[in-house]
């Protein structure tokens, strides 16, 4: 019943979820990625906070339906006022042909988001205004809950993260290829071990492509059937650098919060 909430409100899209009007070309090199075909991820957005009057980029976030915003608990402070920039090709372009930069109503953080063991690492974003669709400004199709995607599934982080450990944030939104690393493999001592749960997806780890800071909040987006689905939300990496083998980045695994989702949206 809950999930027909979502499909009504995604139907006035002409486009529907997951089917951007500029398909991405599709590379195989966010950290050792590249730049994005503009509008390729129409769904991407840049959650930004005010400070002294300018505003600035602090996670990603994924536009899930025409109000809605999915991103990371941990992008979220209770002191900062945020907006989120949607349509988004270049961060420093002020007034970019395509994006638009929206007011925030209300941030739903998960009631069991734990930064200690950085377990349920999920927030929802009710925008101040529902947006229109355009080529640039589209949302993701969300998983079928419970949905575990198998190893080495080909996934695609995009972000504006940290280019390299240390570096400056991107520019131009950058997409990598990241396959998935199932769990059996991602809780092996010499991978994650007990850091990672079943509510989690793995994703890289061979020491060369990887998100970094900057791309939290920011989808792992995963093709099935033809249409792009958010699986995951970029949420920690390795504290040793943003590209060390066998630590891939780990998102929080959509499938698993469906259900909260929906919830949360047919009730706020």
């Amino acid at each position: 019943m809950l999930g027909a909430v979502c499909l009504a409100v995604l139907l006035g899209y002409a486009y529907g979820c997951g089917q951007p009007a500029v398909p991405p070309l599709l590379g195989t090199r966010v950290v050792g990625g590249e730049d994005a075909q503009a509008h390729s991820w129409p769904w991407q957005i840049s959650l930004q906070y005010t400070r002294s009057g300018a505003w600035h980029h602090t996670c990603g976030g994924t536009l899930i339906a025409p109000n809605w915003v999915l991103t990371a608990a941990h992008c979220i402070s209770s002191s900062l006022t945020y907006r989120v920039v949607l349509g988004k090709q270049i961060l420093s372009e002020e007034n970019e042909p395509g994006s638009v930069a929206v007011d925030v109503e209300k941030i739903i953080v998960h009631e069991k988001w734990n930064s200690f063991f950085i377990v349920n690492d999920i927030a929802l974003i009710k925008l101040a205004q529902v947006v229109e669709e355009s080529e640039s400004i589209q949302p993701a199709c969300l998983p079928p809950a419970g949905q575990v995607l198998a190893n080495n599934y080909p996934c695609y982080i995009t972000g504006w993260g940290r280019l390299w450990t240390g570096g400056p944030l991107a520019d131009v939104l950058q997409q990598a290829l990241l396959p998935v690393v199932d769990y059996k493999i991602c809780s092996r001592k010499d991978w994650w071990g007990s850091n990672v749960r079943t509510t989690m997806v793995c994703a890289g780890g061979d020491g060369v492509v990887s998100g970094c800071n900057g791309d939290s909040g920011g989808p792992l987006n995963c093709q099935s059937n033809g249409r792009w689905e958010v699986d995951g939300i970029v949420s920690f990496g390795s504290g040793l650098g943003c590209n060390t083998a066998k630590k891939p980045t780990v998102f929080t695994r959509v499938s698993a919060y469906i259900d909260w989702i929906n919830e949360k949206m047919s009730t706020n």
